[in-house]
């Protein structure tokens, strides 16, 4: 059964503000669980309407039933679970290889997403602006399928970390030079830019190598992609050339 007290701090944990405030998050479904459970997060408590999750400790876990699941998910058709871990420290950045740099992305969905991909690709080190939205948000961790625990990611002053950084700095732009057509390094920063409005104006000054991913279609009037499917296409496109 879950206490008024615990629906209650679950439920904070919607808002970042309370995630933060009490250095918690949570998860749900079976496999994002059981990647976090594997990892270094650190697990405060576990709800399933189920009788599994057995290498649980009987002292974190709790069996609820669905209605009761309902109050705490952020899901609009809940899973048979949902798990409250601890925030972990944040680590030093990995400052070599490729590095993927996030100005402003506001879509949890692809944040998550562009988390997955990394990991698929084996980039180690996501760097986000402050404004962009935060990895533990619920959506965010949903979409990530488990990826959060094994890429690094950081929140920073973005303009100055780029200022700083003696590492290739490149950004995409509908008018950059044909990633296709380019011999690119395996060391690098990739700058992808907010949904709406791209690369904000001052990282696009700090830029070194502006790239593009060209149009094929024979009207050409599609005006941009998906910021995480070009995310993919890029990260692609530099491995295949490492």
């Amino acid at each position: 059964m879950v206490s008024k007290n615990q629906i209650k701090l679950i439920s904070g944990l919607h808002q970042k503000k309370q995630r933060f405030a009490n250095q918690l998050f949570f998860a749900e479904g079976v496999k994002v669980i059981h990647e976090l459970l594997q990892s270094n997060f650190e697990l405060e408590h576990l709800y399933t309407t189920q009788d599994d999750f057995k290498e649980v400790q009987s002292t974190k876990r709790t069996l609820i039933n669905e209605q009761e699941l309902k109050k705490i998910s952020a899901l609009t058709t809940p899973n048979s679970c949902l798990a409250v871990f601890k925030m972990p420290t944040e680590n030093q950045i990995i400052n070599s290889g490729l590095i993927l740099a996030l100005d402003d992305i506001r879509d949890p969905g692809n944040l998550g997403t562009i988390m997955r991909l990394c990991d698929w690709f084996g980039i180690k080190q996501i760097v986000c602006s402050k404004e962009t939205v935060d990895i533990y948000n619920p959506k965010v961790v949903q979409a990530t399928m488990g990826s959060i625990t094994r890429v690094n990611v950081s929140y920073v002053d973005l303009k100055t970390f780029l200022s700083q950084t003696e590492l290739p700095v490149f950004g995409t732009f509908m008018d950059g030079e044909n990633i296709y057509q380019l011999n690119l390094p395996q060391n690098g920063i990739i700058i992808m830019g907010n949904e709406a409005n791209g690369i904000s104006a001052e990282i696009e000054k700090i830029v070194t190598s502006r790239i593009t991913i060209p149009r094929f279609g024979e009207l050409q009037k599609t005006e941009s992609l998906n910021v995480a499917t070009a995310t993919a296409i890029i990260l692609s496109e530099f491995k295949r050339n490492s």
